[in-house]
């Protein structure tokens, strides 16, 4: 029987050393019932977005400004989730 993996999405605002350590734990198999399936900012300079991309993990930036506040900001997180079908949300840093 094989077991379904949990999709994993990590929020990030900056540099993204919590999601390095993520990154690096999952390679090595720390992470065994879960991948990490997506990455989301709020900050479109953050770094986190660069380390995401050489993992080869999908991420979006969603900012609050541009989204009309914090309830627009709120349905974007919603639907992204939704989308990519997570199972499990991790704040690193955000």
């Amino acid at each position: 029987m094989t077991m379904k993996k949990a999709k994993i999405a990590v929020l990030v605002s900056g540099g993204g050393t919590n999601l390095q350590a993520l990154l690096d734990a999952w390679k090595d198999g720390a992470i065994p019932h879960g991948e990490i399936a997506l990455v989301v900012s709020n900050n479109p300079g953050a770094y986190a977005l660069e380390r995401a991309a050489r993992a080869g993990v999908p991420s979006r930036v969603l900012v609050k400004k541009e989204l009309g506040g914090q309830a627009g900001f709120e349905a974007a997180l919603e639907r992204t989730i939704e989308a990519f079908s997570i199972d499990l949300i991790i704040l690193a840093g955000f």
